[in-house]
């Protein structure tokens, strides 16, 4: 019998809790898929040549009810196209691999958070308000979550290193 009022050790507890990791594995996955996905989605569009990464982040600067002060920075990486969307299509199938592999899964699920935030605030106004919310929230789960830790490569890694704050 335990005291209520002494702290509970909910790391400890994660072991006996295998439900909760296969969950956020799941979602783990799903998020990596997507990226992967999108990935090859746009490649096959043309999306990150010059051309087509500045005709989508033109649209989005005219369209969209995102803040001045963003749609500025995406006119700045629209007149940069041809160094930002290569740029995109590598953190794409990067983030979308190392979700899907489990492989420092804090630290890319953030980046995925951030990344699926600012297309969020991008496309304010121009698609459906929950489309990219729920994707960006998920991915803050996962990364709270250690969700590399079930089914990934994190899972070897904490072996060696329990107590690092990347997996």
């Amino acid at each position: 019998m335990t005291n209520s009022l002494e702290p509970r050790d909910t790391i400890s507890q994660a072991p006996d809790q295998p439900s909760a990791g296969i969950g956020l594995a799941l979602v783990r996955v799903t998020i990596g898929a997507m990226f992967v996905w999108v990935f090859f989605e746009n490649l096959g569009k043309g999306g990150y040549t010059p051309a087509g990464y500045a005709g989508v982040i033109n649209y989005y600067v005219k369209a969209s009810h995102s803040p001045a002060a963003w749609k500025w920075v995406l006119g700045f990486m629209a007149s940069h196209a041809a160094m930002a969307g290569p740029m995109q299509a590598g953190m794409e199938i990067s983030v979308g691999i190392l979700l899907v592999i489990g492989l420092l899964t804090r630290p890319v699920a953030f980046v995925a958070f951030l990344f699926l935030g600012s297309l969020w605030v991008t496309e304010l106004g121009t698609s459906w308000i929950w489309e990219l919310l729920v994707p960006v929230v998920a991915s803050l789960g996962v990364a709270v979550g250690r969700a590399g830790r079930t089914w990934g490569i994190d899972a070897l890694l904490a072996r060696r290193r329990p107590s690092s704050p990347w997996w």
